[in-house]
């Protein structure tokens, strides 16, 4: 009986002085925290889709707090969210460059040929691993939706085998870029017009013999470009769209259509 009381009372002892340490510890190590992280946190959309810079939303809100970083980063919040963070920091506000995801791809089924019936596991991810999919360009969409499933606001859809992005709905989060292996996103301002449709770099012979709509490298739109803002580099057009004016003469001059204008490859529905 005595042995069992000694062993209640030594346990009770000890937990008492761990309390009493732990008590002690959480006030001397505590670190101070900025209230406006908070509030700031509570702003942002909670995506975690790293388009600021940062690993996600907690550090973006930690970054704003404690050091100078712009508050016009959050590309999914938009101007709204960057005014309410300029609120709760007390600085000016910055207007934000609202983008959009494109999938530079035009290889729908009809017009990219297919090398394989393909009964793998049905993710773009899987595919690319097991000699890239379907499809025989190796370059194009894989089509099995790896994008779709990511993007958090339900504006990227699978038609006709190619990834199109819903204009409406996208808010230029980036994940479906980070997620396709391909690497056929990229997210641009909203205020461009035209996309190359492709990224075989292959010379045009070989490109053609894959997908009826693929770069031949031609350099017709280099050449008739107004702005100078196509280069032919690697048999591939490239657009800068620091020097584009959205003129849309590009897309009329390309002889295989592989240059189109990106709301009209938009889904809609």
């Amino acid at each position: 009986m005595n042995t069992i009381i000694i062993a209640t009372g030594a346990v009770t002892v000890i937990g008492l002085l761990c309390a009493v340490i732990l008590s002690i510890a959480s006030k001397v190590m505590t670190i101070a925290v900025d209230e406006r992280e908070a509030q700031i946190r509570e702003v942002l959309p909670g995506a975690n889709c790293g388009a600021c810079g940062f690993a996600g939303c907690d550090g973006y809100a930690a970054a704003l707090v404690g050091g100078d970083t712009k508050t016009n980063l959050c590309v999914p919040g938009g101007d709204a969210v960057s005014l309410e963070i300029s609120g709760v920091l007390g600085v000016e506000f910055e207007d934000v460059t609202e983008r959009i995801a494109i999938v530079r791809c035009g290889g729908a089924r009809g017009v990219a040929n297919e090398k394989m019936e393909y009964n793998g596991v049905k993710t773009c991810a899987a595919a690319k691993l097991l000699f890239g999919g379907a499809s025989a360009c190796a370059f194009g969409c894989i089509g099995y939706g790896d994008c779709e499933a990511v993007c958090p606001n339900g504006a990227i859809c699978v038609d006709d085998g190619v990834a199109r992005v819903n204009a409406r709905l996208c808010t230029g989060c980036g994940l479906c870029a980070k997620t396709c292996p391909n690497k056929l996103i990229v997210t641009e301002p909203d205020t461009v017009a035209v996309v190359v449709a492709c990224r075989n770099n292959e010379k045009g012979g070989a490109a053609r013999k894959k997908c009826a709509h693929a770069c031949i490298g031609c350099k017709k739109c280099e050449r008739e470009c107004p702005s100078g803002a196509i280069t032919v580099t690697d048999n591939l057009a490239q657009i800068d769209y620091d020097k584009c004016t959205n003129c849309g003469h590009c897309v009329e001059a390309c002889t295989v259509k592989c240059i189109e204008y990106t709301r009209k490859r938009a889904a809609v529905s």
